[in-house]
């Protein structure tokens, strides 16, 4: 890691919203806690990848063993924001069989006909797993009150249930780390642009994208009341300016690895006279 440059300050302090937050004050061009460029930021993500996978390795054989432990990143943006991008590059460290990933779409009908946290509950990550929410839960207190599909006490009433909801993962030995990936309205117009200008992106352009930028100020005000109401000490929320993405790809990694380094995993101990076993081996 010589050479490469690192975060002065970590994003799970500069990150993490505090009392009194406004999303209105994040300027999304910002780097917080980090003085490098771009080529920097590449470096860094590269170089903490072993240390990841590393972790992630850990935290999948203890579960072998009868481990709890497990993450779940939540992800949530603007479309266009980088999801997409956030699970290719950092992610791509993992091994795939310790990964659980679910992009979730617009509900079904047999979804809609049960409480809004039923097909979210059926994705939870298992023991020794990285669970990965491409959008989640917070898009039924998000689209819905900015769209007017449920009322004001309805979106009460899930605010609620989340926080219950993510207290239970807790309590069951997730570790949740939410994310707000926050992009500009002019960030957003030039990806869109980008989209249409390059015919390898046009399969993932949507009107639906463009529509919706007529609710921008909505949205801003829908996921400020949502995380005033959900930012928990259990599950705290991290707004990260995702303007430039390779800021946002390397503040994601630093947060997994702080999750991760938190849980003080150890490689679970052989259940066998090792010095014998090599002996037999080397005899075989």
């Amino acid at each position: 890691m010589d050479g490469v440059v690192g975060f002065k300050e970590h994003p799970c302090e500069t990150l993490r919203v505090g009392e009194g937050f406004s999303l209105a004050s994040v300027d999304p061009d910002s780097t917080p806690g980090y003085s490098g460029g771009k080529e920097d930021g590449r470096a860094l993500l590269a170089g903490m990848d072993d240390e990841l996978a590393e972790l992630q390795e850990k935290l999948f054989a203890e579960s072998r063993f009868g481990g709890t432990k497990r993450v779940l990143l939540i992800l949530q943006a603007m479309d266009t924001a980088g999801k997409g991008g956030i699970v290719k590059h950092v992610m791509a460290a993992m091994d795939p069989q310790g990964v659980q990933f679910k992009a979730f779409k617009a509900p079904t009908d047999e979804e809609k006909s049960y409480d809004f946290l039923w097909r979210i509950e059926k994705e939870v990550p298992a023991a020794g797993m990285v669970g990965v929410f491409d959008r989640s839960h917070y898009e039924d207190v998000l689209i819905h009150r900015v769209h007017g599909w449920a009322t004001s006490e309805e979106i009460k009433r899930r605010y609620v249930a989340i926080n219950e909801f993510e207290r239970r993962l807790t309590d069951s030995g997730t570790t949740v780390v939410k994310v707000m990936l926050h992009i500009s309205g002019d960030e957003q117009k030039a990806r869109l642009l980008a989209r249409l200008d390059n015919p390898a992106k046009h399969w993932k352009y949507s009107r639906g994208d463009r529509d919706e930028r007529v609710f921008w100020d909505d949205y801003m005000e829908a996921f400020q009341a949502a995380i005033d109401a959900t930012n928990t000490l259990e599950a705290p929320w991290h707004v990260i300016p995702a303007n430039k993405k390779w800021y946002a790809r390397i503040a994601v990694q630093q947060l997994l690895l702080q999750a991760m380094q938190d849980l003080q995993l150890e490689w679970p101990a052989a259940e066998f006279d090792v010095a014998l076993e090599r002996r037999l081996v080397e005899k075989s």
